[in-house]
């Protein structure tokens, strides 16, 4: 949340995972995980042309690629993580990932169900490789994102004046239907999706774009900026991205204006403190559960909804369907995208509008162990860029479960990435002086 101009920012010197050689340096080449980052970022931004264009031309499977890389991903975290450091957090998220996949299988009875879980997961562990990583390094995926930021607003602009040509087209994915691209509306206000042909995404693309591109620039770019980003935001009438957007940039004032020195320690605190979050649904269900918001305001309707449905019938059904699931979870795909289009139980799918709450479901109380290993890593975390993003993706992922499109969940892997690094204590930090008050963590 500081400036951070490239030619003066200091490395963070990372330590690798305990028996582990320490990490090569990252400058501005690239690696599997950053490669994959990349096709994920570029494939969700623009899926509208690309699902269109390679349907009609018969190229669908080229749209597997960034998919193909994750699980490349997946055989890195297991050499880097469990074989070379000897990690016993990454050990047990791999195996306990592997079970939940047989179990969702149970659960969906359907082997496509299972197949669509595992593409499902895969973009975490791209995030889960970020570990022991400086993303400040990685200047020309960097670029790329800055450039998707300018590219997500112009498709938004786009499709406010004229009407692009997948708005509507369906494609066939893993032997089900599904719509590229749909124009929604909310009551006399069109949802527009740009080149992601999805609402909420092309809302999230702008601001994730925009977040990891003013870690490092200048306050004056971000202030003229905002604007454009968040009139771009209000046309996909996307309120969460929207209100997260205005909350970013009053913590982003706010951190520029404090003194060097407390600049890094605020973020840091800010990461940790952003797990709160958690508890929000169980506070609104324990408050205004049973209750009909709509009737003070339309706009609580789809707060309403989450409270009464998508936070709480999941586990009403679980009861139902497969008690043991309160101890091992429903497995992989569970109340996801997966159990709605390949399930035998597709009748008692419903949206978990929750990350956290779908993620419990699927691993089960396993979850909340790991949870509270991710807060301390947090609470040791150096790289700017990562506590950002776990600020706003937990903020992000109050009301939306954030599995699919998989950028989503690849930025809440990224952000959890230094669980799998060294328990060792990571050493006084320092601020680094530079122009325009950047913010680069340095050991002393």
């Amino acid at each position: 949340m500081s400036a951070m101009p490239a030619s003066n920012h200091r490395p963070v010197e990372h330590r690798s995972p305990r028996g582990a050689a320490a990490w090569p340096a990252v400058g501005s080449m690239w690696n599997i995980e950053s490669f994959a980052l990349f096709l994920y970022f570029y494939r969700d931004a623009f899926a509208g042309p690309m699902r269109y264009y390679f349907s009609i031309t018969h190229l669908d499977a080229l749209w597997f690629i960034p998919d193909l890389v994750a699980f490349a991903c997946i055989a890195t975290f297991l050499k880097r993580y469990v074989v070379e450091g000897r990690n016993a957090v990454a050990l047990v998220t791999l195996l306990y990932t592997a079970f939940a996949i047989y179990i969702g299988y149970i659960f969906l009875g359907q082997a496509a169900g299972a197949a669509s879980s595992l593409k499902m997961i895969a973009p975490v562990f791209v995030g889960f490789c970020f570990c022991g990583r400086d993303f400040g390094r990685y200047n020309l995926l960097l670029s790329a994102i800055h450039l998707l930021f300018y590219a997500t607003i112009v498709g938004i602009l786009l499709s406010k004046v004229m009407h692009l040509p997948w708005v509507g087209f369906s494609y066939e994915s893993f032997g089900a239907t599904r719509e590229a691209g749909r124009l929604w509306w909310t009551q006399t206000d069109p949802r527009l999706s740009g080149f992601a042909a999805d609402s909420t995404m092309a809302g999230f693309f702008v601001f994730i774009s925009f977040v990891l591109t003013s870690v490092r620039r200048s306050l004056l770019w971000c202030l003229v900026w905002v604007p454009i980003g968040t009139y771009a935001i209000q046309l996909t009438t996307s309120k969460t991205t929207l209100g997260l957007m205005i909350i970013y940039v009053c913590c982003l004032v706010v951190i520029r204006l404090l003194p060097e020195r407390e600049k890094f320690p605020m973020l840091r605190r800010m990461a940790c403190w952003s797990f709160l979050t958690i508890l929000i649904p169980v506070i609104l269900m324990i408050l205004f559960s049973g209750l009909n918001l709509a009737r003070y305001s339309q706009t609580l309707f789809s707060m309403q909804d989450r409270i009464n449905n998508s936070w709480q019938l999941p586990f009403v059904y679980l009861a139902d369907l497969m008690p043991i699931g309160f101890l091992t979870g429903c497995g992989l795909g569970c109340f996801n995208y997966p159990h709605q289009l390949f399930s035998n139980l597709a009748s008692y799918y419903v949206p978990v509008d929750n990350f956290y709450i779908g993620t419990y479901l699927m691993y089960g109380p396993i979850f909340v162990p790991f949870m509270i290993c991710v807060v301390y890593a947090v609470a040791r975390t150096t790289d700017i860029y990562k506590l950002t993003t776990t600020v706003v993706m937990n903020l992000f992922a109050i009301t939306v479960l954030a599995y699919g499109p998989a950028s989503g969940l690849l930025m809440l892997g990224f952000s959890f990435s230094e669980v799998f690094g060294s328990a060792k204590p990571a050493g006084r930090l320092a601020v680094a002086d530079g122009p325009g008050g950047h913010l680069a963590p340095r050991r002393t």
